[in-house]
């Protein structure tokens, strides 16, 4: 059978190469028994391939079975494929055959194959290396002649590498592989089809076909159609039934298309926008490097002190207020308000000096500071039990100790409460 003649009979619309490769595909394919896997998107029409194959070939004359994988819960579809014996499960009151042993010498088409059980896939595989299956609840080997033609919207390779997807059943499946071009890959398909979906909706409806105007047409050519040709099939049966006139502009067109999908349709723009930040991630790198900036000038002024201690305590142009806002202002503009106590630079302090602090009119005092570690803990107990009146439990919680270890340490350093 010819091209044409394969179009004619299954009323299939389109002439473009993808299509037509599908098509020649399916026709050799059908003579023989080799198992097919269909790919393509929801509403390419997947099952007009598969009613092709099984016309064209020897068991024609035997049943053919669709079935949709997706829509029997998992718990049953064991059943559905292979059968099961009576109370073999509850509510199996009685025998029944699956799909394989009803359409033994004929087809079955399992659309859908990637929402498979792991379970039911290694069943499946089982019958498509064998030709043998076991009904649920039954420990007898039956033998089955069918030929299986699968389906998917799915990437299944995508599926085997996640542990989704039996990858032996997966190259058992994909002996010939056919891919169905969706309708947006179609584009000088679409006018065609939905002149045919219009002519036979007016038939139907008793009612006049409609007619587009350019940019109607253009419109429907353009948008991104991801419902394909039973997308399409639905507007051109709501334009029939819900239109106000005959011929239709793109403004009426438009109002049937989903306008949740319009962002999808190809739009011509006058230019990519020129600005400091193209997207974020020029914004992310920008900030990076001003952080590196940042930290590389803060490792030199610390260097600095450290190579030159007397700088932290004798510059008279050191402020800690005015870094402390310099720090807010420059480094940290949206981290909201910071704490006033900013741990100052680690400086290397002779420590049997006393620490000469300077005033702003330039006299200063010496003091005198313990750096006792027992002192400041001791300190650091009195400050919380006093916060807190005497409360034990709220000190401790505040000092970061146990309650037990704020004790010990109470009458370790006869503090008196």
């Amino acid at each position: 059978m010819d091209l044409q003649s394969l179009k004619n009979r299954f009323s299939i619309i389109g002439n473009t190469p993808a299509l037509n490769h599908a098509l020649n595909t399916a026709a050799q394919v059908a003579a023989t028994d080799l198992t097919v896997l269909i790919v393509g998107e929801s509403g390419v029409g997947k099952e007009v391939f598969s009613q092709i194959i099984h016309s064209l070939s020897a068991r024609k004359h035997n049943p053919f079975i669709a079935v949709n994988c997706g829509a029997i819960p998992e718990g049953t579809i064991d059943s559905e494929l292979f059968g099961h014996e009576k109370g073999s499960f509850t509510g199996a009151v009685d025998s029944r055959k699956g799909y394989f042993e009803t359409v033994n010498g004929g087809t079955i088409f399992l659309d859908e194959i990637g929402e498979l059980p792991l379970g039911t896939q290694a069943r499946l595989l089982r019958v498509l290396e064998t030709g043998e299956f076991i009904r649920v609840g039954s420990s007898k080997v039956q033998k089955s002649d069918v030929r299986v033609i699968a389906a998917t919207n799915r990437e299944l390779l995508e599926y085997t590498q996640k542990g989704k997807f039996r990858e032996d059943l997966y190259y058992r499946l994909n002996t010939v592989p056919i891919r169905v071009p969706s309708l947006r890959d179609r584009k000088e398909d679409i006018p065609l089809l939905f002149r045919k979906f219009v002519v036979d909706f007016a038939e139907k409806y008793k009612t006049k076909p409609l007619f587009l105007d350019e940019d109607a047409r253009a419109l429907l050519a353009n948008y991104s159609w991801p419902g394909n040709v039973r997308e399409l099939k639905n507007i051109a049966e709501q334009i029939s039934v819900l239109r106000t006139s005959d011929n239709i502009d793109s403004e009426t067109l438009a109002g049937f298309l989903p306008q949740v999908n319009m962002h999808n349709m190809p739009m011509v723009t006058g230019g990519t926008p020129v600005g400091e930040f193209a997207n974020e991630r020029e914004i992310l790198y920008k900030l990076f490097f001003d952080m590196k900036k940042d930290v590389n000038e803060l490792k030199k002024m610390f260097l600095e002190i450290l190579q030159n201690p007397a700088m932290a305590v004798q510059n008279s142009n050191f402020n800690k207020e005015s870094l402390i806002n310099e720090l807010k202002e420059d480094i940290m503009p949206t981290m909201g308000t910071t704490s006033n106590a900013i741990a100052a630079p680690s400086v290397q302090i002779n420590h049997s000096q006393p620490i000469i602090i300077d005033n702003e009119n330039g006299s200063h005092y010496e003091v005198d500071e313990s750096l006792n570690i027992m002192d400041k803990e001791k300190e650091l107990i009195l400050k919380a039990l006093k916060k807190h009146r005497g409360r034990r439990k709220d000190a401790s919680t505040d000092l970061g100790i146990s309650e037990r270890t704020l004790y010990r340490k109470i009458k370790e350093y006869n503090i008196e409460e």
